[in-house]
């Protein structure tokens, strides 16, 4: 598998055709979101017109950290997220600015190279910049391996059950919530536990429903950002009406199988459950599967 990430490039897996969105610093945050809320994206390179040049990325993650950071240390300044400029965040948000420098990588460098990298940081997109001047694109986890799930041949190893691979996260190490917790309390566990989705379970452990960073994006949508004590019954309510529903994998899968249902639609993580029972196992990211995969 590595042998076949060296021999492939970002660029090999860019579509014929795409779109770019790219947001100046001077943007205000607020602005930033709703534009990515209206291209049905999640994130999005930042360029600086001062010094012209790259100058990170934006993404929920971020958006996420500043509301936590409002609602903990100034509940009383919400107004804030409304007017802030992106560049700011470097000023008065530093460590949510740090996040953002993370991870460029020429569109010429190999698969596994980004691999590597999203492995590593646990970063779900990287943008592709040449020089830190010329902003090509951005390549997520989701579309690295739907291009190894239909191009790569050798299934032979793909087949090894989930069970022994010994890949993902278990037990009480997985954040969990209910119908009734505050969404609040999720978006902390977001972002102290640098984590990305919690499963939702009943008293029984099983699972309910999965509640993620994108989820916040809803919130954005529906102008109820600043309502984070509602439960997580209620927030669900706005997510979109195309909203894919949750992913799920037994112990007995294989990556194989897991590649087929990449293939089918957009997979973001799956939850692992009981077959019979539906209760909560585990949950196995992308980076879990990338951080694998460039060791065979």
């Amino acid at each position: 598998m590595n042998e076949f990430l060296k021999e492939h490039t970002c660029y090999d897996v860019l579509p014929i055709s795409f779109r770019l969105v790219v947001f100046d610093t001077q943007l205000r945050v607020k602005k930033a979101l709703s534009m990515l809320i209206q291209n049905g994206i999640v994130s999005a390179p930042l360029w600086s017109n001062e010094t012209l040049e790259y100058a990170g990325m934006l993404t929920v993650s971020d958006f996420i950290n500043l509301i936590q950071y409002y609602y903990y240390s100034h509940s009383s300044s919400y107004h804030e997220i409304e007017t802030i400029q992106i560049s700011e965040l470097k000023d008065k948000h530093h460590e949510i600015w740090v996040k953002q420098q993370k991870g460029a990588i020429h569109p010429m460098a190999t698969l596994y190279d980004a691999a590597i990298l999203m492995s590593e940081t646990r970063a779900h997109r990287i943008p592709l910049v040449i020089e830190n001047r010329e902003i090509i694109s951005v390549i997520t986890q989701y579309r690295l391996l739907k291009f190894v799930a239909n191009n790569f041949k050798n299934t032979e190893l793909l087949r090894i059950p989930l069970s022994e691979l010994k890949i993902g996260t278990y037990g009480t190490q997985v954040a969990t919530a209910t119908m009734e917790t505050p969404v609040i309390e999720i978006i902390t566990m977001f972002a102290r536990e640098n984590i990305s989705a919690v499963p939702v379970i009943d008293e029984d452990g099983t699972v309910l429903n999965i509640y993620d960073t994108v989820d916040v994006m809803s919130l954005v949508r529906s102008e109820k950002y600043s309502n984070l004590d509602l439960p997580v019954r209620e927030a669900i309510k706005s997510r979109p009406k195309d909203y894919p529903g949750v992913s799920t994998c037994t112990m007995n899968d294989t990556l194989n199988s897991i590649f087929k249902a990449i293939r089918k639609k957009r997979v973001y993580r799956l939850v692992v459950i009981e077959p019979e029972t539906h209760q909560l196992l585990g949950l196995l990211s992308l980076s879990d599967i990338l951080g694998y995969i460039v060791t065979i």
